[in-house]
């Protein structure tokens, strides 16, 4: 368990930086280093954070080292990058609800109980899940993870219990599948509900007696896996209703955890934006930095699509931006589905803006499957060079939208 940095004097310039936890991380105010008991026992060169007074918001990462400069009204920003700099690999968290969610998944994954994730799409199920398996005693053990959804029908069994060499047409050779690929770690089942009847009774069995008969075998092999399940649907209600088995239900709803949709929890956006932008920024240099009015326009949406929402508008912001710093005009943040816009109702508008909006929303996904915007170019079939014509007609059209947004809100834009 990692041993809080002591109650010090938060600088002048942001003072919620005491509210953090950045053990085990070097901090410095300018060139103060200031005290902490974690570093005593680790490297010479422990990860740095930095931070500085400054008239202008900007961040910068290298190596293990990250440079905060912070600007006036730039503080939420500083001290989610702050936090995400501090978790690393792990989540964040800046909602309650969240926080005890985090603390509830590590305390019951020191234990071999059984876990069942349940929650909207997008919600984070799977990194609950890996933070689960991190926080276990299999942490060195491999960590598998699959789609019960994505698995063809006529293939559930041999993918996830193995098949042997001639066990049915194209099996030339055998396979251990994903319970033994996992042995002494974790096994990851994200969509579990939609598992068919055959495969469910033979998973119940695999978790019963802890062993796996591969399809084509004639005795079964040991196995020593941790199981994780999750799924977006109630899966009680799916025992009701008949389509999932109750005794494999109890079995795997040992011990429950829920994630709650992105709405519900807003003080999670500048968090989750924070962790997936340092991301983006792994291999060094300057930190996308989101704008005040960009900061405002996240927080003013309800996400529907959650946390993998969110995401998708963060990427398209880096393919659209100039330089590190994000405004509301690069973020394309898609309505909710079937809910009318000034740029996309049918009533409200003539068929060009109609024709326009419809390719806007085109250039959107090519630029979010595209390493560069030539590469996007290549893919809509036009030259560069239109592509930039077009995307600054866009981005005309999100200004002004920006501007009205913003002036209805108050939300003051940098």
């Amino acid at each position: 368990m990692s041993t809080p940095v002591p109650a010090l004097p938060p600088p002048a310039f942001l003072p919620g930086l005491a509210g953090l936890d950045l053990s085990g991380i070097e901090v410095c105010i300018g060139d103060q280093r200031l005290p902490g008991p974690a570093l005593e026992s680790r490297c010479p060169e422990p990860r740095r954070l930095v931070l500085v007074d400054a008239a202008h918001g900007q961040a910068s990462l290298c190596g293990d080292a990250l440079t905060i400069a912070v600007a006036p009204g730039n503080e939420d920003w500083a001290l989610a990058l702050a936090a995400a700099f501090a978790a690393r690999n792990a989540p964040v968290a800046a909602d309650p609800a969240s926080a005890a969610l985090l603390a509830l998944a590590r305390r019951v994954g020191a234990t071999p109980t059984p876990v069942l994730i349940e929650g909207a799409t997008g919600t984070g199920k799977e990194g609950l899940a890996r933070l689960v398996h991190d926080a276990s005693p299999r942490r060195s053990g491999p960590f598998v993870a699959v789609n019960c959804a994505a698995l063809p029908e006529a293939m559930v069994e041999a993918t996830l219990f193995g098949h042997e060499r001639g066990a049915f047409t194209g099996a030339h050779a055998a396979a251990p599948g994903l319970f033994r690929s996992a042995n002494g770690g974790t096994l990851f089942l994200d969509e579990v509900a939609e598992l068919p009847a055959a495969a469910q009774a033979k998973l119940l069995r695999v978790l019963q007696e802890r062993e796996v008969l591969a399809v084509g075998a004639t005795r079964p092999v040991p196995i020593d896996v941790r199981l994780v399940a999750a799924g977006n649907r109630d899966l009680a209600a799916e025992v009701a209703a008949g389509r999932f088995r109750a005794d494999l239900y109890w079995r795997l709803a040992v011990f429950p955890l829920r994630t709650l949709p992105l709405a519900e929890r807003p003080a999670d956006i500048l968090a989750i934006a924070a962790h997936w932008l340092l991301r983006r920024a792994e291999a060094g240099g300057l930190v996308p930095w989101l704008l005040p009015c960009a900061r405002a326009a996240l927080l003013a949406h309800d996400w529907p699509g959650n946390v993998r929402e969110l995401g998708n508008v963060l990427d398209r912001a880096l393919v659209l931006a100039d330089s590190p710093a994000i405004s509301a005009r690069q973020l394309m943040i898609d309505p909710a589905p079937g809910r009318a816009t000034p740029l996309r109702s049918a009533v409200e508008q003539a068929l060009p803006g109609q024709v326009r909006a419809a390719e806007a929303e085109v250039i959107a996904r090519a630029l979010a499957a595209s390493p560069n915007r030539r590469a996007a170019a290549r893919r809509l079939g036009i030259s560069e060079r239109t592509l930039r014509y077009k995307l600054a007609r866009s981005r005309s059209a999100n200004d002004i939208m920006g501007h009205d947004a913003m002036s209805a809100s108050g939300a003051m834009v940098q």
